[in-house]
This record gives C-alpha cells, structure tokens and sequence, in this order.
C-alpha cells in the first residue's frame, strides 16, 4: 500500500525529474486482414486499425488528466506487415497504415516490417525493397527488420540488402538529412513485445490486440544518484534499482488503467531510460554521475553495464510483466549527454559499439557521412547482429548517412529525435566480405548437440 511519503516521492519525480510515460502502445494483430481479395487488403486493415484503437488517444489524454502523469505519446504497433501483403503493393500498404495512424492520432505506427533472420521469402524481400519510398512518403510509418538470431545465425543476404536500403532511404530524404532513416531499425533477436520506436511490431505469438506502455525516466535515476556520491558501487546500483522500482510501478498504474478503460489486455511494461535531447533527461548524464568525465572515457560500458542490470532488477521487483527492452538506451541524437561526448571526440563509433554489449539496444541515432558506401553500411549492421547473436541479447542498428553531410557537420531532426554531429566510419572497404552473402552460422551454445551433449556420447560410446 502506497504511504504518503511514496506519493510525494512520484510527484517529485515528475514534476522535478521529467519522469514520464513515454508511451501507450496498442498492439493489433492484422492477421484476420489476411484472407480475402488483394485488392480489399487496404480497406481491410485501415478498418480494423481505425477499430480497434480508436479510443486510445483520447484513454490515453484522459489518464494523462486525472493521475498527473505525462504520456508523451500514444502509439500503434502491427503485425509485421510483410506477413500480410503478399500479392499487394507494399508502398500503398505502408500509405494505408499511415492515413489509419492518423485517422486515430497516433504520434507513431510501427510494424512495417519483416522477420527474414533466416531467409527471405519474396513479400518479405519485396516489402524490404519497398522501404526506402514507403518512408520517404509516410510520415508516422516506422519499418523494422530482423535479420538475425542467437539460434539461426545472421542472413548476409539480408544485411547486405539491408545496407543498400538504409543508403537509398536517406536519398530519397535528403531534404531532411536523411530523416527516414531514423524510422527505420535493423534488428537481431528482435523482440514481440517492444513498444518503442522505430522497432515496435505485433508479434506472431502475441493475442489480437495488447497494451504495453514504455515508461522513461533517466532524470529520476540520476536525482537518485546525486543523493550517493561518493559512495561504493554496491550502493550505486542499490539506488538504481529502487529507482527503477518506483519508476516500473507507475508505468504498471498506467498500462493496467489503459488496459481495463480499452478493454485490452495489458501486456507488458518496458522500463527502459530512453533520453531526450532536453537537459536533465540523459543516461550520459547518470554515467557522468557516476564518476566519469564525459560519457565515452574508459569505464564508460562498465557504468553502463551496471546501469542496465539494476534497471532489470528493480523492474522484475515491481512487475510480473515487464518485458519489452527494458534497460538503458543509449541513442546519440535523443540524448544531450550524448551528443556533447560525440562532439568532443569521446564517443566514437568503436566506443558505441562496445557500449551496445551491455546497453539494451545497439547503435541508435547515428549519423554517418552521406558519401559512407552501403557495404560499409552493411558491415556495421553485421557486426552490430553478431554482437547479438554470440550474446543471446536484442542488438539494433539505427544509422543516418546524411546526405551531402561529413565529419563535423550537424544534423537536426527536431523533437525526439534530436540533433547529432556526423562521427567518422572507416574508410577501408568491407566489400568483399559483405559481397560474400549467405549465413553466418548460429553458435555453438544454441545447438542441442553442443560440446557437452557430443562428450558425454562420446564417453557412452567407449564404456
């Protein structure tokens, strides 16, 4: 039962420390939309998504209004379209999910997207092709892809494909920086129930409809820290994760009142500190706190590895539904902290990816020379899907080679997504071994037959 000090606590919180939900998600399973006429499809699926989330924005507003919470946005995610279009013109689909998103005025719809860590099938590749003008003509839309797993391995086929959309993509936006491109994820070990953006989508295993609501607050965690300074890291993450114990509650409150006001089930609670670029709303700024520097110096994925774990800790203690991400996000255009570290030369490329071994995601927001070949592109993806793989966690790219743009120029995006400055990438060629296509293999580990299964037959054998 909450006191009043824990009440004045949560106020303080949000009125002080930015703590917000950042999102209601509606999930909508668009497999019913399937069957029937090709040409019906779009009707179809702008009937059931206008059906079915029609009161989202307005339960939303109106739980906003009565508990005093901010909710920044409300959100759509769908059945990965490319399981749904085959026979269909992908770019009208995504066009169709657009006027749908905006009829219930949805900030985002995510689910343009295809699951192809093993292989393609033709809609899938077909919808891959479609998405650099799918997103140069939407402007809600967001598309993902997943392209590898901890148990299939990663399709090169996929990656490299995926490089050659991601540069067309910023062509096509180039009036923007490339601003497509920040729709737009390339994911290992995707997860179902992922309420963030660009990467949210339906999954296959998931009911027809779902309430997941994403909850943000990297500002109340390092209020938090600032109360234990100078004190051992065993108190660090004891701090951490009762923080994230109170933060994970009211995103409960919140995703439980949505959930019975839509007559929805409530899915999960993602924890995750996604920043903004606004000041005070940083998890550079709790590495910093911490007792770094600036945010990419050595002991930077240390800090941030233990940030991770305490998030997960203090979350599992709250919910029996948290899910999602959940942990640290570290994308460098949302993120002030961030930014500043890239701009003095701290936070490189190479650093980025170290940090994305421990982090919830990968390497998101960044924005790369426009002149960066697709292979290179390419190369980044896999090595970011490798990370993934050989670890067992979700790994992401989110890259902008802004057009026209190189090191030392600024992109802007506005809002959410910030601005960054264009960090270098190696200008050696990775060609040859992206040309090479096919499969990376899975893991040992993830084969039943490992090495512990193979000696123990082995043993049997020789009795």
């Amino acid at each position: 039962m909450l006191n009043s000090n824990e009440i004045l606590q949560t106020l303080r919180m949000i009125d002080q420390n930015k703590l917000d939900v950042r999102t209601i998600t509606m999930g909508i399973s668009l497999l019913e939309c399937a069957p029937g006429p090709v040409d019906g499809l779009y009707d179809r699926v702008y009937d059931r998504i206008t059906r079915q989330a029609e009161d989202l924005v307005p339960t939303g507003e109106a739980i906003e209004r009565e508990f005093g919470i901010p909710i920044v946005n409300k959100r759509i995610s769908i059945t990965p379209a490319a399981l749904i279009c085959a026979g269909a013109d992908p770019v009208k689909l995504a066009q169709t999910l657009d006027r749908a998103a905006k009829a219930v005025g949805v900030n985002f719809l995510g689910g343009f997207s295809a699951l192809v860590h093993k292989a393609m099938t033709r809609a899938d590749e077909r919808l891959i092709r479609a998405i650099p003008e799918a997103l140069a003509t939407t402007d809600v839309v967001c598309s993902s892809v997943n392209v590898g797993t901890t148990k299939a391995g990663l399709n090169m086929d996929a990656v490299k494909l995926m490089g050659q959309v991601i540069k067309e993509a910023a062509q096509r936006t180039a009036d923007s920086d490339g601003g497509a491109c920040a729709k737009l994820v390339v994911f290992a070990n995707a997860v179902e129930d992922n309420p963030f953006m660009a990467g949210a989508f339906h999954g296959v295993g998931e009911g027809d409809a779902a309430i997941n609501v994403g909850v943000s607050g990297p500002g109340v965690v390092k209020a938090a820290l600032e109360e234990c300074r100078g004190e051992p890291f065993d108190v660090v993450a004891e701090t951490i994760k009762r923080t994230a114990f109170k933060i994970t509650r009211v995103g409960q409150l919140v995703a439980q009142e949505a959930s019975r006001r839509l007559n929805v089930p409530f899915g999960i609670v993602d924890l995750s500190l996604a920043p903004t670029p606004t000041m005070g709303d940083s998890v550079a700024h709790i590495l910093e706190e911490m007792g770094l520097e600036v945010t990419g110096t050595h002991g930077t994925t240390a800090a941030l590895a233990l940030l991770n774990d305490a998030v997960k800790k203090g979350g599992v203690m709250a919910s029996s539904h948290v899910g999602g991400l959940s942990g640290a996000f570290i994308p460098v255009s949302e993120d002030i902290g961030m930014i500043n570290a890239a701009n003095r030369g701290t936070l490189t490329l190479e650093k980025l990816e170290a940090m994305t071994c421990v982090c919830s995601v990968g390497l998101d927001m960044i924005a790369i020379p426009g002149d960066t070949p697709a292979e290179t592109i390419s190369a980044i993806i896999a090595d970011e899907a490798a990370i993934g793989m050989i670890n067992q966690k979700t790994t992401a790219v989110r890259i902008i080679p802004a057009p026209g743009k190189g090191v030392g120029d600024q992109v802007v995006f506005g809002g959410l997504l910030g601005e960054a400055p264009i960090i270098p990438v190696h200008k050696e060629s990775s060609k040859a071994f992206i040309d090479r296509g096919g499969r990376i293999p899975a893991p040992i580990h993830t084969i039943s037959t490992g090495p512990s299964a193979i000696l123990g037959r082995l043993l049997s054998t020789t009795r």
